[in-house]
C-alpha cells in the first residue's frame, strides 16, 4: 500500500500551483469575459435605434417586452363598438402584416455606402442652397418687375405733370400777351378796371401754381433716380443668385407660385392655391438669401409705397391744377367780355348823343347863316340883288325932314340897338357852335377810342381761347405772332383829341 503525503492526510489544499499564479489566471479570465460582454454590447449598440428603452437594471424579459410593446399598433374604440388600428408615430418601417413598427436603427460607424451617403448628402447642401438662390433671385427679379412697372407710371405720371407745366407757362405767357395787348388802347380807355385786377390775380395764381408744379416735378425726378438705382441693385443681386443655378432649367415664376407668394414685396398678391407662404427667411451672409439682398427688397418695398404716395398726390395735383387754371381762364374771359359789353353800350349811347348833336350842329350852323344875312341887311345891302329892298338914312325923304329943329328920327338909334343885340346872339351862337363842334370830335374821338378798346378785348379774347387749346404747345405760343390788325391800334393819342 502506497504511502499517503503528508498534507493529504492533514485535509489540507492539495493543488500544485501557486495561489498568485492561481489568481492571475482568474483575473485573465474575468478581463476576458468583461472584454467579451463589452464588445458584444458594443457590437449590439451598434445598430440599436438611437433612443434604445432598454436599461440594464431592467430584467431580459421585462425589457424585451417594453422594447416590443411600443413597436406595435394602438388599438383605439370607435363611437359604433368598432376598433381601429394604427402605427405608433415616429420614424421606421411599417410593418403591416405582423402589426409592428419597429424605430428607424441607425449605425455608430461608417457603412459600405458611406461615400455615397456622403456625396448625396453634399448633393443636398448644393441643392437646397441652389433652390435658396433660385427662390431668391425669382423675388429679386419680381422686385425689379414691380419696380419698372413703377417707373413706367411716374414717368406717365411726371409726362403729364410736365405737359401740366407747360400749359401753365403757356398761361403766363397768355397773361403777359394779353397785358401787352392791353396797352395799345388809348390813353382814356387805360383807366384801371376790374379787368386789369383779374389779370393781375391770375397772374399770382398761374405763378403759384407753377411754384406747385415745379416742386412735383422736383420730387418726381429724386424719386425716379431712387427707383432707378433700387432697380440696378435688385439686377445686380438677381445676377449673383443667378449664378448657382446654371443646372436648374425651372422658370422663376413657378417657383414663386411653389414658395405661396406671388410678390416677396408685399404691395401685390393675386390669390395663390396655398393658403399661406412662405415666410421671409433671415438674411445671411454665406448664404442664398444676403443681406445685400434682404436690404435691396427693403428698399424696393420702402420706394414702392413712397411712389405710390407720390403718384397720388402728382396725379391729384394735376387734376387740381388743370380745374383752377380753367377755372381762373375763364373768369378773366368773362371780365374782358364783360368790359366788352359795357363798351358796346357806351358806344351805342354815344352813337345816339353823337347823331341828336350832329342834328343841333346843322341846325345852329344855318341858323347862324341866316344871322348873318340878317346882320347884313341891316347894316345896309352886301350886294346887288340887295339894294332894292332896303333904303339909307340918306334918302330924300329923311334928308328933308331933318331940316327942321328937334326932328331926329330914332331909326339910327334902333338899328344900332337891334345890330349890337344880333351881334351879341351871333357870338352866342358861335360859341355854342364851336362847343358843340368840339364836343362833337370829342364824342367821336371817344366812340373811336371805345371801338378800339373793345377791338382790343376782342382780341386779347379771341388770343386766350386760341392759345389755351390743347394742340397749342407753349413753344408755338412763345413764337405766335400776334394776330392784330395795325390799322385799329395807334399806339398815343391822336394830336386832334381834346385835352
Amino acid at each position: 500500500m502506497p504511502a499517503v503525503a503528508p498534507q493529504a492526510e492533514r485535509g489540507q489544499d492539495t493543488r500544485v500551483g501557486a495561489p498568485a499564479w492561481r489568481q492571475e489566471a482568474l483575473a485573465t479570465t474575468r478581463r476576458a469575459h468583461l472584454l467579451t460582454d463589452r464588445c458584444g454590447q458594443e457590437a449590439v449598440t451598434m445598430w440599436q435605434p438611437k433612443d434604445s428603452v432598454r436599461d440594464p437594471t431592467v430584467a431580459h424579459h421585462l425589457c424585451r417586452a417594453a422594447s416590443i410593446d411600443p413597436w406595435r399598433f394602438r388599438v383605439e374604440m370607435l363611437k359604433g363598438g368598432g376598433t381601429l388600428e394604427q402605427p405608433p408615430p415616429g420614424e421606421g418601417v411599417t410593418l403591416w402584416k405582423t402589426r409592428m413598427k419597429p424605430p428607424a436603427w441607425r449605425a455608430r460607424l461608417p457603412l459600405p455606402p458611406h461615400r455615397d451617403a456622403r456625396a448625396m448628402q453634399t448633393a443636398e447642401v448644393a441643392q437646397a442652397h441652389a433652390r435658396g438662390a433660385r427662390l431668391a433671385a425669382a423675388r429679386l427679379g419680381r422686385a425689379q418687375h414691380q419696380i419698372n412697372g413703377q417707373l413706367r407710371l411716374l414717368l406717365r405720371q411726371r409726362e403729364a405733370t410736365d405737359h401740366r407745366l407747360s400749359e401753365v407757362r403757356k398761361g403766363l405767357l397768355i397773361n403777359h400777351q394779353s397785358v401787352k395787348l392791353r396797352g395799345y388802347r388809348p390813353k382814356s380807355e387805360k383807366v384801371p378796371d376790374k379787368a386789369d385786377s383779374m389779370l393781375t390775380w391770375e397772374k399770382e395764381e398761374l405763378k403759384a401754381m407753377k411754384r406747385t408744379m415745379e416742386n412735383d416735378m422736383e420730387k418726381s425726378e429724386a424719386l425716379l433716380k431712387a427707383l432707378a438705382t433700387c432697380r440696378d441693385n435688385l439686377v445686380l443681386c438677381c445676377k449673383e443668385r443667378l449664378q448657382a443655378v446654371e443646372l436648374m432649367n425651372q422658370p422663376l415664376d413657378k417657383v414663386l407660385e411653389q414658395a405661396g407668394r406671388h410678390s416677396w414685396v408685399d404691395l401685390s398678391r393675386p390669390p395663390t392655391p396655398r393658403t399661406q407662404g412662405h415666410k421671409t427667411p433671415p438674411p445671411d451672409p454665406v448664404g442664398s438669401y444676403t443681406p445685400e439682398c434682404a436690404s435691396a427688397l427693403d428698399e424696393a418695398k420702402r420706394l414702392l409705397g413712397e411712389s405710390n404716395d407720390a403718384l397720388v398726390d402728382l396725379a391729384k395735383n394735376e387734376a387740381d391744377i388743370r380745374e383752377q387754371q380753367e377755372l381762373v381762364s375763364d373768369r378773366v374771359c368773362a371780365s374782358l367780355a364783360q368790359k366788352m359789353r359795357e363798351t358796346t353800350e357806351l358806344k351805342e349811347r354815344m352813337n345816339m348823343t353823337l347823331g341828336l348833336m350832329r342834328g343841333t350842329i346843322h341846325r345852329c350852323m344855318k341858323f347862324n347863316q341866316e344871322m348873318y344875312v340878317t346882320r347884313g341887311l341891316i347894316k345896309g345891302p352886301l350886294s346887288k340883288k340887295h339894294l332894292e329892298t332896303r333904303e339909307k338914312l340918306d334918302r330924300p325923304l329923311v334928308r328933308v325932314y331933318q331940316r327942321h329943329v328937334g326932328t331926329q328920327l330914332p331909326e339910327a338909334m334902333r338899328l344900332a340897338q337891334g345890330t349890337d343885340l344880333l351881334q351879341r346872339h351871333i357870338s352866342h351862337v358861335e360859341k355854342n357852335l364851336n362847343q358843340l363842334l368840339s364836343s362833337r370830335k370829342h364824342l367821336a374821338w371817344s366812340l373811336h377810342c371805345k371801338k378800339l378798346g373793345h377791338d382790343v378785348d376782342f382780341n386779347v379774347v379771341r388770343l386766350r381761347l386760341r392759345q389755351r387749346h390743347p394742340h397749342v404747345c407753349y413753344e408755338q405760343a412763345q413764337h405766335q405772332v400776334h394776330d392784330w390788325d395795325p390799322r385799329t391800334p395807334p399806339r398815343s393819342q391822336s394830336p386832334d383829341a381834346p385835352k
